[in-house]
């Protein structure tokens, strides 16, 4: 601190050497002047020069500096306090865990999902019902702003994804009551076309990106047989499915790689990730598979493109006796530095082929019992799995937590959960319920993971640079899904 005197160490000049350095200028009596110095001299002149031989100290002020501001981001958490109830909405404000808005939405909500923006949000409910929401300006979102659209009859909606395309955002929501995927274009929502994606099969899930050339709508096949990805143009006036191209046995989920030009599809049922490549719109030619082979696990359900590290990072959820896994799958593509599997063929920057290395499982680290999301840090210096249970010598049997280290690919820490939680202080230190979402976001100097639980009220937020529990927040009914509306 800087005092009147003058004599904080901060901008202190130490000039003056002589004993009489710094003094007032008065003689010992205290009643005449021992300065060469006129009355009429300018009182800058004196600051700067000071009188005669006597010097002063100069103290210029420091403004103090604080920690680095936190970006402007938000967690969007979706509750539902019961059957019948109003769905709630919950955004809270990363930079102090503080809770925005609790705008009221749809009943019995079912899915949940943000834009690749992180500017709107989409939520569907068993009735058939599309609640359609900006984020833009959370403080003053209210439930008079929420937007709802009645799907098809019969529709019983699964999932959703919006996706912005060079016909403006287009809102893809599985319907297994019809088995076909509904288009719907972002103004109203109002219905562009509904795809069929075969009268036997049921549609589970459709994988892109924002500006992707076009999208894939996963459908599952009855009696074991293959599944499909029933690609759809989204380049046309209209949304309209240009090819069936083959997968595995019940696909369930997939991701995009950064570039667009892959389209990594898990398969359940065979255990096992097929490969598109979206330019030529069909089977990866060099590597249209990456098998299971007793490396990549059971079950696979959700995966995440780490881009940092051109490496798939792909959730097994095992068989419920035993811990499921992490696989981690090298995936890069060629480029200036990275040879590709063809080394005569060039390096296409507009379809870059498979480099060395491309499907194969670099690690497979063991998670919590039931491991239902993975969520990666952008910089890819970690993955955190959300565990609906564990075996009951690791966290007494309850959820967690798990933290993989995507350097050493091993668990650095395993935060655990403790069920029936009524007071926020009872058990600060730990995950509240059985994880059921998880979602995280990198930033300086801390960035956070949130966590919602299908039998808890309260969101758990968890601090990275500690990777320890920081806060719970009330969401005032029983967690469905969070996300971040920026990574």
């Amino acid at each position: 601190m800087q005092s009147a005197a003058g004599t904080s160490e901060a901008g202190v000049s130490r000039a003056a050497t002589s004993p009489t350095a710094g003094k007032r200028g008065f003689a010992a009596s205290g009643s005449t002047w021992r300065t060469a110095c006129t009355a009429s001299a300018a009182s800058l002149a004196i600051l700067l020069a000071g009188c005669g031989n006597t010097y002063r100290p100069v103290v210029s002020a420091i403004n103090p500096v604080g920690p680095a501001s936190q970006p402007t981001k938000y967690a969007v958490a979706v509750s539902n306090p019961g059957t019948g109830l109003a769905g709630l909405l919950t955004i809270v404000d990363f930079s102090g865990d503080t809770t925005l808005s609790t705008p009221s939405i749809l009943p019995n909500p079912s899915y949940f999902t943000l834009n690749p923006g992180g500017t709107t949000g989409y939520v569907v409910n068993t009735s058939g019902a599309l609640d359609t929401f900006a984020v833009s300006n959370p403080t003053g979102l209210r439930t008079n702003d929420i937007g709802q659209t009645t799907l098809l009859a019969g529709a019983n909606p699964v999932n959703i994804s919006a996706l912005a395309g060079s016909q403006g955002t287009v809102i893809y929501i599985s319907q297994t009551g019809r088995q076909s995927v509904a288009a719907l274009g972002s103004a109203g929502p109002s219905l562009l076309q509904e795809l069929s994606v075969g009268a036997a099969n049921t549609p589970v899930y459709v994988v892109g990106n924002d500006n992707s050339p076009r999208v894939y709508a996963l459908s599952s096949a009855a009696g074991g047989a293959n599944g499909l990805a029933s690609a759809i143009e989204t380049t046309t006036s209209l949304p309209t499915i240009s090819a069936q191209i083959p997968v595995g046995n019940n696909p369930v989920y997939g991701v995009t790689s950064a570039d667009l030009t892959r389209a990594f599809i898990l398969n359940k049922g065979s255990g096992t990730v097929s490969v598109i490549n979206v330019p030529t719109n069909a089977l990866d030619a060099t590597t249209p598979t990456i098998p299971a082979t007793g490396t990549l696990g059971v079950n696979p359900i959700w995966a995440e493109y780490v881009p940092t590290l051109s490496e798939l990072v792909v959730l097994n959820a095992g068989n419920g006796a035993t811990p499921g896994t992490l696989s981690i799958i090298s995936v890069p593509q060629c480029n200036s530095v990275t040879v590709n599997t063809t080394p005569t063929s060039g390096c296409n920057p507009l379809n870059p082929a498979d480099a060395q290395g491309f499907g194969s499982v670099i690690a497979t680290v063991p998670v919590g019992l039931n491991p239902v999301m993975v969520s990666a840090l952008r910089d890819g210096s970690r993955a955190y799995v959300a565990n609906a249970a564990n075996v009951s010598s690791v966290c007494a049997g309850q959820g967690s937590v798990s933290v993989i280290n995507l350097s050493t690919n091993t668990v650095s820490s395993t935060l655990c959960g403790v069920p029936n939680v009524t007071d926020p202080n009872a058990s600060p230190t730990n995950i509240y319920g059985h994880p059921n979402s998880i979602a995280v976001t990198l930033a300086s100097p801390t960035g956070k993971v949130y966590v919602t639980s299908g039998d808890s009220n309260y969101m758990t937020v968890i601090r990275t640079d500690t990777d320890a529990v920081s806060a719970h927040v009330n969401l005032q009914g029983t967690g469905l899904r969070v996300m971040m509306t920026a990574p």
